[in-house]
């Protein structure tokens, strides 16, 4: 029996490569000869027949030319477009999008709002399992797209972050440099707020790791918290009511605005 694709993968894969590899059988086009034509492997174009990854333009391309398809199987590149992967935590990027006030703190790294682009590729080029590289341009697409909202002014955004954070070396010290200048440049807008919380504060609650809290337009408040491959988006009151007195805690004993950028700016000469 023939292995097919895998449910989790876009329908748009597994459509397209049905397709191909309907039209080659039609065609009377051996997998090798496609494969020899268009420089891959015959693994590689299996595995996209099987909608077990996209077929590429080249593909597409050739196997189009081959088959006398007339431009009908080129056309579906344009639908196999990385699909954006769900968030973990199901209606969190809903959430997001619609909140009108995020409180987010981390300990070790930068928020995802305010990563540079390479800092985020840098991130995630350390996944492990380890990412492709389209599936970590993927994510760092999303990652800037998410960034968006900063833009909007009548959206509150308070940021509490550990100054571990600042010193984690994530892609090289110069990416650090650029990732620190980040920090100052969007603490100038009038929606942004940044706090530093000191490393040699001591024992904080912020030490059992980051989470974001979110505002909705009708008032309702949600809590969001990720680790190691798992989130929760949680609306219980208790829980909730907790996590904002732990944020509450957290910027008052950070540092001000202004004593936070200049301990950025410190760091950053210190590189």
């Amino acid at each position: 029996m023939a292995k097919t694709g895998n449910p989790e993968n876009p329908i748009s894969w597994r459509y397209a490569g049905d397709q191909m590899m309907k039209w080659r059988n039609l065609a009377g086009v051996s997998r090798e000869e496609l494969a020899a034509e268009s420089n891959y492997q015959v693994e590689s174009i299996k595995s996209m027949e099987q909608g077990r990854r996209a077929p590429t333009y080249r593909a597409l391309e050739v196997a189009d030319q081959l088959c006398r398809a007339n431009g009908l199987l080129l056309a579906a590149h344009q639908y196999l477009t990385p699909e954006p992967p769900p968030l973990r935590a199901p209606g969190y990027r809903t959430a997001e999008s619609e909140a009108v006030a995020i409180h987010e703190f981390q300990l070790m790294l930068i928020p995802g709002l305010l990563q540079t682009e390479e800092y985020a590729r840098a991130l995630h080029n350390c996944n492990i399992p380890l990412l492709s590289d389209e599936e970590v341009e993927k994510w760092v697409g999303i990652r800037m797209e998410r960034q968006e909202r900063l833009k909007e002014v009548t959206v509150l955004f308070n940021f509490v972050i550990h100054e571990a954070a600042l010193t984690t070396m994530v892609g090289g010290r110069e990416a650090m440099r650029r990732q620190l200048q980040r920090l100052l440049d969007a603490g100038e807008q009038r929606n942004v707020f940044i706090q530093i919380l000191p490393a040699g504060i001591g024992a904080t609650p912020g030490l059992w790791g980051g989470f974001t809290l979110l505002e909705g337009p009708d008032g309702e408040r949600l809590v969001h918290v990720e680790s190691h491959g798992t989130s929760s988006l949680d609306a219980t009151r208790q829980r909730v009511d907790d996590m904002t007195k732990t944020f509450t805690t957290l910027g008052m004993r950070a540092l001000g605005e202004e004593e936070s950028k200049e301990r950025i700016r410190k760091v950053m000469e210190e590189l």
